[in-house]
């Protein structure tokens, strides 16, 4: 968990922003997941998963032929949606990679 409050910053919040600030990064930690069948993860996401930067999954694994398909929802801001990736396909696809030994 990353928080900006530090044993050495407490003191400068006040006992309720320290405990606003405490209930925000908790509610934060206690969102409901979704199932990985029907979850759909970002490249931030996939990043997390496979232990690698954001850039390299973006730059170097999502262009990959056998790399899961992306899914565009439409959007009225861009032409493109943001590209999300079926969570389940990803693992499958990462499993594959498993030494054979």
């Amino acid at each position: 968990m990353n928080t900006s409050i530090t044993a050495g910053s407490a003191s400068m919040y006040s006992d309720s922003d320290l405990i606003t600030r405490l209930a925000a990064e908790l509610a934060k930690q206690l969102q409901p997941t979704l199932p990985i069948e029907i979850d759909l993860w970002d490249i931030a996401t996939i990043a997390t998963y496979l232990k690698r930067s954001e850039s390299v999954v973006r730059e170097r694994m999502a262009c990959l032929p056998d790399f899961p398909k992306a899914i565009r929802l439409p959007s009225t801001r861009s032409v493109r949606g943001q590209a999300l990736y079926r969570a389940k396909e990803i693992i499958q696809w990462a499993s594959r990679y498993q030494d054979k030994n």
